[in-house]
Parts: structure tokens; C-alpha cells; sequence
């Protein structure tokens, strides 16, 4: 059974630092799917953060542009987000997607920063 699990979630002040990670367990072909991390704060919808593609390329939200790195290890099935200049506004649970044949979504880490 496929599962996305992501960790490093926490408390952070304002302009501090964390990194995400996901591991995909079970996930055959990992090397092919693309991989992304989404958020999603109360009352608001998901939203994309950062993807990156089975070739590499990357995609950024422009809110997290300049201050979040997506990366990947396709030999430990594992990728990463990191996040800097952290903003209250970051404040959200943050999810691992995994997409190409199938689309699998961990259960979240929450994120907050306190101002």
C-alpha cells in the first residue's frame, strides 16, 4: 500500500527556518511521478506550493518564490521543502502529493509561525 508520509512540521517564529520532508513508501516508479507539496490553511483551499517534476524542473508559488526549495532523492524516495523568511502567513498543514499514474496524497504536517 502506497503512503506519503510527511514530517519536520513544527512551531517557528517569524523569519526562521523548517524543512519538509516526505517519504513515499511502497511507491514503485517513484522516479517517474511528479512530487509536490501543498498547503492548506483554515477556511482557505489547498493550494499549491512547489512541485518538481520526474525530470527535475521545479514550479514555485510566487508567495514562496526566493524563500521555499523543493528538491528530490529518487534513490530514497524522499523530497524535501525547504523554507526560509518564514511568514506568518506560511501558516498552514502542508501536504505531499505524488502524481503521475495515480495521485497519492499524504495526511499533512502542520506548519505554524508565530509573529
Amino acid at each position: 500500500q502506497v503512503q506519503l508520509v510527511e514530517s519536520g512540521g513544527g512551531l517557528v517564529q517569524a523569519g526562521g527556518s523548517l524543512s519538509l520532508s516526505c517519504a513515499a513508501v511502497s511507491l514503485n516508479a517513484f522516479s517517474l511521478y511528479g512530487m509536490g507539496w501543498y498547503r492548506q490553511a483554515p477556511g482557505k483551499q489547498r493550494e499549491l506550493v512547489a512541485r518538481i517534476s520526474s525530470g527535475g524542473s521545479t514550479d514555485y508559488a510566487d508567495s514562496v518564490k526566493g524563500r521555499f526549495t523543493i528538491s528530490r532523492d529518487n534513490a530514497k524516495k524522499m523530497v524535501s521543502l525547504q523554507m526560509t523568511s518564514l511568514m506568518p502567513e506560511d501558516t498552514a498543514r502542508y501536504y505531499c502529493n505524488a502524481r503521475w499514474v495515480h495521485v497519492y496524497w499524504g495526511p499533512g504536517t502542520q506548519v505554524t509561525v508565530s509573529s
